[in-house]
Parts: structure tokens; sequence; C-alpha cells
């Protein structure tokens, strides 16, 4: 049957949820408030540098491909990928107790199994079991956790789970940082292995251990990147869904979810109203919504109060993901000292966290922070004979924390940050002229978060991924109240990251096919083939 399907928000979620709904025969019109494409998946281009403004990790691949094959290509016929040797550097301050201290991760299994004997005895043969059992956990993931809908109990009802449930049931009952700990003892080490938590939007003290499953993406698997940078992701997502027959709409804010009062338990879908960048009011009449918008403004904001499955109050109990203070860098000259990835981890790994997650939030000093210089692999992004860095620094998901801005005329709190991980990232990483040569800076804060993506609290990735927030204990991706209301992206089942929007996208086309199946949906024609005859 073919419907009438409204699509909120142009990031990763909607267009992939949009070209999968335009490919199933429905008609399909995606409304995206700002005037490009792309959601956190940004870019800021400015004096012949190009920066992303959100995701710089490309991992999970198997992910993409899939996608793609769906849509009837491939992940190398859309983009061009560079596998990264190293996959990243770790960079530690010295202390009282130990000096200045640099870990780079090859590119490489045994490579990475190498470089962790090098530095402590045994870890290595200790790594090689852990990294066996994240990859046997991640590829149970992908095949009954990640793409299931969970809207039948015979989904998990299978011999492969039933005879890995004790192992799955350790993992859920401890910490990735307890695991990690009884693996390895150098404190480095054991940061290396609870440092994706980061990625999952928690602690690694309170997430569990099951996402140790993790590590088997950049220990095992390796890191690659997209020549050109994220952006060229979301103009792949662009041009399938164009040649998918989705109309888009650019500079158009949906402000309502409309919905008839109920004739059983549930409200109807009806459409929904958005304003254009003149303010006018519009109303699309459709079946289906799906709202690829963060959860929390679309259930709060965008529904009545009636209508809502996970009302305000609701939220309270809810445990948010980091905010973060974002700095870009454009600096003359180049940076040997900096890989294409870097992380800075402190010592005092703990208090960072609770600075975080704590009763007492607050932003961290000094904090750990990830640098990105992504002209060590592309000189796209950069003038010639010079660089182009993203500092990250994780901080508290408050919208008070103030906006980022140009030239150190952000929000003070926001711009001290900054300035405090320049110079951190200068002194540990001996780059001592760095502060001289920075030739372009921006800022972006937890305000500018909410007010670009009406994130809630400000935060960056979403809800964390603790325990009762993850898997089939994560908020689904249909409205308990509204039929023909459904959810993709971060703030949805299956979580955080690009690959799991895309993998949200399929949940919902699963949810509208009536599909219960556990695992990715099989592919009907051969994507090569289809690549070739049917460029996109």
């Amino acid at each position: 049957m073919t419907r009438r399907i409204g699509i909120i928000g142009g990031g990763a979620a909607g267009l992939a949820a949009a070209a999968l709904l335009a490919r199933e025969g429905h008609t399909v019109d995606l409304f995206e408030q700002n005037s490009t494409l792309g959601g956190r998946i940004g870019s800021i281009e400015q004096d012949g540098y190009r920066f992303d403004t959100g995701p710089s990790w490309y991992l999970m691949p198997e992910v993409f491909e899939h996608f793609f094959n769906l849509v009837g290509t491939t992940a190398a016929a859309e983009l061009d990928l560079r596998t990264l040797d190293p996959a990243y550097t770790v960079f530690s301050p010295a202390s009282t107790s130990s000096q200045a201290q640099t870990i780079t991760i090859p590119q490489g299994q045994a490579q990475v199994l190498e470089a962790f004997e090098h530095i402590e005895r045994g870890s290595g043969r200790s790594l090689s079991r852990y990294l066996a059992s994240a990859t046997r956990t991640k590829d149970m993931a992908i095949d009954y956790f990640l793409y299931n809908p969970f809207t039948s109990p015979t989904s998990i009802l299978r011999s492969e789970i039933m005879t890995a449930l004790p192992t799955l049931i350790r993992l859920l009952g401890t910490s990735l940082e307890r695991l990690s700990s009884t693996t390895v003892r150098h404190p480095v080490l054991r940061q290396i292995l609870q440092y994706p938590a980061i990625f999952l939007g928690t602690d690694p003290r309170k997430a569990p251990a099951i996402y140790h499953l993790m590590s088997a993406l950049d220990l095992g698997d390796g890191v690659q990147y997209p020549m050109g940078g994220f952006r060229t992701i979301v103009d792949a997502l662009t041009r399938i869904a164009d040649e998918s027959g989705v109309r888009v709409h650019t500079d158009a804010a949906v402000r309502h979810i409309s919905a008839v009062p109920p004739r059983g338990r549930r409200r109807k879908v009806t459409g929904l109203v958005w304003t254009d960048q003149e303010g006018r009011k519009h109303e699309h009449r459709c079946d289906i919504v799906v709202s690829a918008a963060d959860l929390h403004h679309t259930e709060t904001q965008l529904l009545d109060h009636v209508a809502q499955s996970r009302p305000e109050s609701w939220w309270e109990r809810v445990t948010s993901g980091p905010g973060a203070i974002l700095v870009f860098l454009g600096v003359e000259g180049e940076i040997p000292q900096l890989p294409h990835h870097s992380l800075f981890f402190t010592d005092d790994w703990s208090t960072n966290f609770d600075d975080i997650f704590g009763p007492r939030p607050k932003i961290s000093s000094p904090a750990s922070a990830y640098v990105c210089k992504p002209s060590h692999s592309d000189p796209s992004v950069a003038p010639p004979d010079h660089e182009n860095l993203f500092i990250l620094i994780p901080v508290p998901a408050d919208a008070g924390l103030g906006a980022g801005g140009r030239d150190g005329q952000g929000n003070p709190r926001i711009e001290r940050a900054a300035d405090r991980a320049i110079d951190q990232v200068a002194q540990w990483a001996d780059i001592p002229d760095l502060r001289d040569r920075i030739r372009f800076r921006q800022t972006q804060g937890p305000t500018d978060f909410s007010s670009s993506y009406n994130s809630w609290l400000g935060g960056m990735l979403g809800p964390a991924h603790t325990l009762r927030q993850s898997a089939m204990f994560r908020q689904q991706n249909v409205s308990n109240k509204v039929e023909g209301l459904y959810y993709a992206g971060a703030t949805t089942a299956p979580g955080v990251g690009v690959p799991m929007c895309l993998i949200s996208a399929e949940l919902v086309l699963k949810r509208i096919r009536g599909d219960s199946s556990p695992g990715p949906l099989p592919i009907d024609d051969d994507p090569c083939e289809t690549a070739v005859s049917q460029p996109l």
C-alpha cells in the first residue's frame, strides 16, 4: 500500500529513512529546519579550511555497506574510503610518578597486540582474548539486537543467544571499567579499552561490559576516513534520497504533529504543520510521520500533551550523554606531532567523568579531549602548508553553559575551556608555537547544540547507553500513543553514532512492513550490478 509519509529532520537518519521508504513505493516529503541537510554531520568552510562539525570516526563499515546495498549501491561507489595507519595516538601527561607518554595504535590487530605487549608484558595475550570476546559480541549484536525491532519475543529466543546467555549475563552484570581492569594493568592501556564508552555517551564505570564490543571496531577492524570529510556521507545520502524520489524541503521547521482523537486507545497521525523561512505556516497531510529529530523535542514540543508517550516528567528519569565544546582551528604550517586522530587522556580519569556525569557537573580542568587533524590524510580540507584541527572537549549536557563564536567571541566559559585545550595539546604534543600559528578559530558549545538541533539539555549525543537505556530497554522506534508516528536517529533505538542512525531507519522500515526479524534485511539485488547500471 502506497502511503504519504512526512520525515522530520534531514540528518543521516532522516535521509536514510526517507530513501528506504521512497524506494518502498511510498510518497515521501522530508522537512529540515536548517538551510542545509546533514544535521549534526555539519561542516564549516572558511578561508580555504573545511571542518567536519560532527562525527569524524568511520567505524562499523559493514553497517554502511549494508545500507548502501539496500538502496542498490556500495560504499565504494559512494565514498572514497582510506584506512588510517596509525589508527590513532594517545597522549598522556607527565606526573609526579611517571613521565609523559605517547602510545600509538597501529592499523591491524596483530600490530595492536604487539604494541600492547611492548608496553606491558603479557598484555598481548590478554588483549587477544578480550578482542575475540568483543568480536563475538559485536557479531551477535548485529545479528540479533541492533537491527531488532523487538516486536516479537521469538526474535531473541534463538539457540545462539541461549547458548551465549551465561556470558551475556556476566557482561551485563559488570562494568566496562572492571572488565578492562581485569584485562590489563597499565593505566593508559586501560583507558584505551574504556574510552569507547564516551562514543556511547556514558561513563565506563556505568557502561555494561557488553560494550567491550566497541574495541573490536577500532583495535580489531581499524579506522577509516571518507576523503572529503564526513560531509561526503551526507552528499551520498542526499543523492540517494533524490534518486529515490524524496521531496526535500529545507528552511522548513516542523511545529506540530497532528493526530485525530482516538477511536480506541490510540490517536492517528493526520499530518504535520511547518513554517517556511518567512514564517508562513503550512499543513502537510500524510498517513505516517517519521521524526528523526531529537526525541525529547518531538515528544514534548511537537505533540499535544495527551499524545505524548514520553512527557517532560518521564525525562527526569533519563540519563543524558555528555555535552561538548568544539574548537575548530586553522593552523599555519605543518604539525607532524599529530596524526589524523589523537586522544589526550588526563591521569585523573575518574574526576573527569565525575565532572561530566556526577551530581555537581562542571567543565573539567584539565580535561581529557579528542583531537582530529584530517589534513593529515586529506589535503582538500586546508590550504597548502596549513593544518585543520578539530578539538572535542566532553562537558556536562547543560544548554546553559553557553554558545561558541568566531575568534574568541563566544561565551567566556566556552572560550576559556578552548584556550586550556589548545595549551594542553601544545604542551603534551610538544607544539610550543601552536597558539601563535592559529589563523582561524571558531567554537561551539552546548547552547549551539540546543539551538541548532533542538538537542535535549544541549547534549552532544542523546540518552547515555546505560544498561536500562540500551537495546530493548531504550526508547523504541514507534510512539505508544499515536498510530502512524515513528522515530529514527541517535536519541532512539538502537543508539548513537552514524551507523546506528542508519540502522534506526531500517528499524522504521521493518515496523511499517510489520517485519519482526532480528537481523539486517536481506539484499534483493546485486548491489554491484545496480550501482553500475543505475549510478547515483
